[in-house]
């Protein structure tokens, strides 16, 4: 079940571990695979995507990116065409996917495609970041392909370039789908997170890149230890009002807030679950999948544990309501059982 990954001397840092066969499934967030179990049982779904990717197929959108953006070769953006290398390397992957640079003054990255993905990384990134932080998001990107997110995100990016009248299903269907996807897609970025700090291997790329997405345009100008303690701030707002502005404010993003990420994957970091996986300890490709209830089970005690670690006001109110009614039901349970015991 486990391989100790062997070491090679990477181009933009020190050594890096190669993970040898390594299955996603080893750094896949709880709450993603949850959430993507829920997004895969909800009927509708797969009707969608079949009508859509039927309408407008993955060889149009390559063919429209072709067409409209730079594809990276060897010959063309040759260091981001070695950054990938450097991934697929490390993740000892059997798929490259390919890389268009689209002109985009928005700095961020994107993956798109069903049985061949790619990725589309915006102009903007090639302006303002470092090579290590590329690399980062590319192997974010790179993190969502291997887990396979890739169907549901091209599924999520058609229904934000469609009309919903053009869909047979119904808009209230269509809406509904919309937001379970969505809910989805900003808990697989933290899967996506925990993939690029596995290929670069440094956690400071990765805090730099949430820092610029959130504003950070020259990073002289910033201080990660500030960054963190604003993160800290954020998540110490917890009325009850606090709590329901911040689920609110979020409803409709495709990602995570940045200081939300940066929490997340600095707790990751720290836990020992990264670096037992450094250490070569992980599940290989190969392996028996959990199954699907074992996914919810996991996704529930991580909930759960959360729930009572928080003390989050709103978390606390819907925590404590959720284990009366369990209470009330086992209570219940018991007087039905004792009346059959003992008529």
């Amino acid at each position: 079940m486990y391989f100790r990954g062997a070491e090679r001397e990477g181009a933009t840092m020190g050594k890096t571990r190669i993970l040898g066969d390594i299955d996603p499934a080893s750094w896949e967030h709880p709450a993603d695979r949850a959430a993507l179990a829920a997004v895969r049982q909800l009927k509708g779904v797969d009707e969608l995507a079949r009508i859509l990717l039927s309408a407008t197929t993955e060889r149009s959108l390559r063919l429209l990116h072709l067409a409209s953006s730079v594809k990276v070769t060897e010959r063309q953006y040759p260091r981001i065409h070695r950054l990938m290398s450097e991934i697929v390397e490390t993740f000892d992957w059997d798929y490259r996917p390919p890389v268009f640079i689209t002109q985009n003054p928005f700095p961020n990255a994107s993956v798109l495609g069903v049985r061949e993905p790619f990725i589309l990384l915006h102009s903007a990134v090639l302006r303002h970041f470092g090579d290590d932080e590329i690399k980062a998001i590319l192997a974010h990107e790179m993190g969502h392909v291997m887990s396979g997110h890739a169907l549901y995100k091209t599924l999520i990016w058609f229904l934000a370039n469609l009309s919903l009248g053009a869909l047979p299903l119904g808009n209230l269907a269509v809406t509904a789908i919309t937001a379970v996807l969505s809910e989805w897609d900003r808990k697989s970025e933290l899967t996506a997170d925990r993939a690029e700090l596995l290929a670069v291997q440094e956690e400071t790329p990765s805090y730099h890149v949430l820092m610029r997405m959130a504003g950070a345009e020259d990073l002289s100008e910033v201080n990660l230890n500030e960054f963190f303690l604003q993160a800290k701030e954020f998540e110490d707002q917890k009325t009850v009002l606090d709590s329901i502005h911040k689920l609110l404010n979020q409803a409709w993003l495709s990602h995570p807030y940045p200081v939300v990420r940066l929490q997340e994957l600095k707790s990751w970091a720290v836990s020992g679950a990264y670096q037992s996986i450094l250490a070569g300890n992980y599940r290989r490709r190969g392996d028996p999948a959990p199954k699907l209830e074992e996914d919810f089970k996991e996704a529930a005690d991580f909930y759960r544990q959360t729930a009572k670690k928080s003390d989050d006001p709103l978390v606390r109110i819907v925590n404590s309501v959720g284990e009366e009614s369990e209470k009330a039901a086992n209570d219940l349970g018991n007087k039905i059982k004792g009346f059959f015991d003992n008529p």
